[in-house]
């Protein structure tokens, strides 16, 4: 039996929401399957008080194996590094401190969410609380623990970035985690199985992509890369092939990635609909290709654009249909 205690830290609880809507199976229903025994979380067990007091003291001391631990939400180190801006209810220490705390002592530590992968939206602005993810700063190595801190495995912080996380990227973690397989990350510290994808990868607007037929608002149906904002050529996850609760994704639904897998994208620095632009030209270009090519590919497929496309992608919905072709 693998044992898993879930912290939450600064933060929403918007990972622990995305959670519950697994699927196939759902989230009880996988840790019964994969042998998994949620020690406590703080939204879902039923042990409060002295009760879970007990349970984590149990593991801080070490009479209670801790296989997982996972964190959701970021560590929010003020005031003055003392943590104590977020103190675990009854127990008299802050919620750094508790983390800090538990895992040495677990196997495997895993940051769900982006806010405890590298400080996230609670580290927008001019971040008051001091908050950083468990081993990165932003894009930048060490956080609560310094960019050489394992675990008892001997692995790094595993970082299952997104916000909220998709909650089969969750279940895939601590299925494979249970099962003792490794599981191989990118330079973020982000499970491969999603990070080398990208959300462009299945999106339903690639044909308006193709031909760079852009939407110029929120409800029309063309490529939002060039005036919305969307930057889902960049940024890593496989949102559009394993859509959320089976159908759902960023842009699915009309609205621009905002590359919420990375470091930092809670602070962008414009708009997050608006695509910054140099002589009308998008700032961030798709990963891995050349200004020079995309400029020339650009001006191909603008030019080659096919009526049926270019109309719909100014529509809010299908408005000139694929042209019937009669078998030869």
């Amino acid at each position: 039996m693998t044992t898993l205690l879930w912290l939450q830290a600064s933060g929403c609880g918007g990972c622990t929401m995305s959670l519950l809507c697994a699927e196939s199976p759902g989230v009880i229903e996988m840790l019964e399957d994969a042998g998994i025994r949620l020690l406590w979380h703080p939204a879902l067990s039923l042990e409060t008080g002295a009760e879970a007091r007990a349970i984590l003291d149990d593991l801080a001391e070490g009479r209670t194996v801790l296989d997982i631990l996972c964190v959701e939400g970021a560590i929010a180190r003020g005031p003055l590094g003392t943590g104590r801006f977020q103190m675990l209810s009854g127990t008299g220490q802050s919620l750094m401190h508790w983390v800090q705390r538990l895992a040495p002592k677990a196997r495997h530590v895993v940051a769900v969410g982006t806010c405890a992968a590298f400080g996230g939206v609670t580290a927008a602005g001019g971040n008051p609380t001091d908050a950083v993810g468990l081993q990165y700063d932003g894009a930048h190595a060490g956080g609560l623990f310094t960019p050489a801190w394992r675990s008892g495995s001997g692995a790094a912080v595993i970082n299952v970035a997104g916000c909220p996380t998709h909650p089969g990227w969750v279940t895939e973690t601590l299925m494979m985690l249970a099962a003792g397989e490794t599981i191989a990350v990118d330079g973020y510290a982000r499970p491969r199985f999603y990070a080398d994808h990208l959300v462009h990868h299945g999106c339903p607007k690639n044909e308006f992509y193709e031909y760079k037929a852009s939407a110029r608002e929120l409800s029309e149906q063309g490529c939002m890369m060039e005036n919305l904002g969307c930057i889902g050529t960049q940024a890593v996850g496989d949102c559009n092939i394993r859509p959320w609760n089976g159908e759902g994704s960023c842009t699915r639904g009309g609205y621009p990635c905002v590359n919420c897998t990375a470091p930092q994208f809670e602070d962008p620095s414009h708009a997050f609909v608006d695509t910054p632009k140099i002589t009308g030209i998008p700032v961030g270009l798709p990963t891995d290709m050349p200004k020079a090519w995309f400029m020339a590919l650009a001006s191909l497929s603008k030019a080659a654009t096919p009526h049926r496309i270019g109309t719909n992608a100014r529509s809010d919905r299908v408005v000139v249909p694929p042209t019937l072709r009669k078998p030869r």
